[in-house]
C-alpha cells in the first residue's frame, strides 16, 4: 500500500520561508516521477515542481516559483522536500506530494498514480 505523508506547512508572512516534507511508503521515490502540486481556488490544481533523479534531468519549476522554490529528494530516506523562499500570497495554497509510475514526469495531474493528504501554506501580505 502507497502512502505519501505531507509535513511543514503553516502561515508566513510575505518574503518568509518554508520547507515541506513528503515521506513515502509502498513506492520508490529513486526510480519514480515525484513531484510537488498546489491547488487554490483561483487556478486549481497546478504542477509546481517535479523530478526523477534517475532519469539524469534537471528537475521542473513552474515559472512563478523558479528561484525560489527548491525541490529535493532523498533517497535513503524515502523522501521529498520543497524548499520555498521568498514566499508571495499568490503561493497561498494547498500543497500535495505526488507519485507517478514511468519514465517521464507530466505536467496534469491525472497523470499522478499516487497523492498525499496534503498541508496548508498561507502566505499573508
Amino acid at each position: 500500500q502507497v502512502q505519501l505523508v505531507e509535513s511543514g506547512g503553516g502561515s508566513v508572512q510575505a518574503g518568509g520561508s518554508l520547507k515541506l516534507s513528503c515521506k513515502a511508503s509502498g513506492v520508490a521515490f529513486s526510480t519514480n516521477c515525484i513531484a510537488w502540486f498546489r491547488q487554490s481556488p483561483e487556478k486549481g490544481r497546478e504542477l509546481v515542481a517535479s523530478i526523477r533523479s534517475s532519469s539524469g534531468t534537471l528537475p521542473y519549476y513552474e515559472n512563478s516559483v523558479r528561484g525560489r522554490f527548491t525541490i529535493s529528494q532523498d533517497n535513503g530516506e524515502n523522501t521529498l522536500s520543497l524548499q520555498m523562499n521568498s514566499l508571495e500570497p499568490e503561493d497561498t495554497a494547498i500543497y500535495y506530494c505526488a507519485a507517478r509510475s514511468g519514465i517521464y514526469c507530466y505536467l496534469l495531474p491525472t497523470q499522478y498514480d499516487y497523492w498525499g493528504q496534503g498541508t496548508q501554506v498561507t502566505v499573508s501580505s
